[in-house]
Formats: C-alpha cells, structure tokens, sequence
C-alpha cells in the first residue's frame, strides 16, 4: 500500500468520525456540528480525499450546515430521487436513488 492511499483511508475515518460527533452533537450545539461538517470538509480538499456518498446527503453544500431529517432539513422522494432542502439557506439538493433504495425510503415510517 503506498503513501497516497495510507493518507486517502486515515482521511476518511477522521471524516467518518467528524460525521459521526456531528450527529452526537447536533441537538445541544448545532454550531460545533457545522465546525465537525467544515473540519471534514477541509480534510477531504486537503488529502485530495472525496467524501464518502452516505455522507453526503448529512450536509449543505452551500452553507456548510449539519442536515438533521426533520430538524433542520426536509427529505422528499419524487421520481427515483431524494431531493434534500436545506433549512439554514433554502438550497434544495438532488440525489439519485436506486428503484430498491427508494422503495425503501418510502416504506420508511416518519419519526414523530
């Protein structure tokens, strides 16, 4: 294994982990969760590391924010895609979904 790829995964567990203090975090400080997405963020620009596709939809691309499902986010299933609405800036994201994912995101029960 050579030095590019050792970079690339301690990279992407730090970014995992990142994510994962993000959603601990979220519902008493939801500023330090957007620090944790921005901290990610800049790992994966400065190893050249792209972030991994489940998490990708945890965060605003424009704004940087921390997407929490029904807090702070709207996620819809129209047409074989998510779309993902920002609640900080407005801005609304289109993910592709596979006709077995979506099945499964619409069976999905609403938390309430």
């Amino acid at each position: 294994m050579g030095k590019k790829e050792i970079i690339s995964k301690i990279a992407m567990e730090r970014m995992k982990i990142l994510f994962g203090l993000a959603g601990k975090e979220f519902k008493e400080h939801p500023e330090r969760s957007n620090r944790y997405v921005e901290l990610s963020l800049k790992i994966g620009k400065r190893t050249n590391t792209p972030i991994p596709q489940k998490l990708k939809k945890n965060y605003c691309k424009k704004c940087g924010a921390y997407l929490k499902e029904g807090v702070n986010s709207k996620f819809r299933v129209n047409d074989g895609k998510m779309n993902v609405s920002c609640g900080e800036c407005g801005a609304v994201k289109k993910i592709s979904l596979t006709e077995k994912s979506a099945r499964k995101i619409r069976g999905r029960k609403r938390k309430e």
